[in-house]
């Protein structure tokens, strides 16, 4: 199974972080030119208001040529949001290799999420204008979504274990999922007491209430 097919069983966020640690490109110049087309497009008017024939035009190609690299307009727009997670994943790290400490880490991969996402034009953009499209993609499959976050968190934290850096006995899967379901909740609902646009506030409220589950072991 080619990284381009992802099956039914592999969600849009496994299939992104893949294509980020295996640092898939795309050699397909006129299907890379499609999705550019409708990431914009999508972007200024909406997945729901956009048409294949809005995509095909807006890249200069003609609506056969879209049709022919993918078959729906759901399979386009699986695409586009699957580059635009995998983009989120490739800045997340590097944004953690930035930090010396384990704590500095967690600190700038909490304020790193929340930021990629709400502002990039297309997810940040779904979630204020089109919520119904994607959050229930990403809290209501079963929990599928926030289980490929949840292990690439604990990845992140057996490596701090390995390092020595946080205690060997601490345990990375429910500390991930913890910090993955806090990070997710206020991406998918609004807080009358966390600015989401402060990223110092975001710091502190990761600095006083994520890092010490560092050192909460077993």
């Amino acid at each position: 199974m080619s990284p381009s097919t992802p099956t039914d069983s592999e969600s849009l966020l496994e299939r992104a972080y893949l294509d980020a640690v295996e640092q898939v490109g795309d050699l397909d110049e006129t299907r890379a030119r499609i999705l550019d087309a409708a990431y914009e497009q999508f972007s200024r008017t909406g997945i729901r208001r956009s048409t294949m024939e809005d995509v095909a035009r807006r890249a200069k190609v003609s609506r056969i040529t879209v049709y022919r690299r993918f078959a729906t307009k759901d399979v386009l727009v699986e695409h586009v949001v699957r580059r635009e997670f995998r983009r989120y994943f490739d800045q997340f790290l590097i944004d953690i290799e930035q930090a010396g400490t384990a704590a500095d880490r967690v600190v700038l991969g909490f304020v790193s999420s929340l930021r990629t996402i709400r502002d990039n034009p297309l997810i940040g953009g779904l979630i204020a204008a089109e919520p119904d499209l994607l959050i229930p993609s990403m809290i209501t499959d079963g929990g599928r979504t926030l289980a490929i976050v949840r292990q690439f968190v604990a990845g992140q934290l057996r490596r701090e274990q390995r390092a020595g850096n946080v205690p060997a006995d601490l345990d990375a899967d429910l500390v991930a999922e913890l910090m993955v379901r806090i990070s997710a909740s206020f991406l998918s609902t609004p807080s009358e007491l966390v600015d989401l646009d402060d990223d110092e506030q975001l710091a502190a409220v990761a600095r006083r209430f994520l890092v010490p589950m560092l050192n909460a072991t077993g």
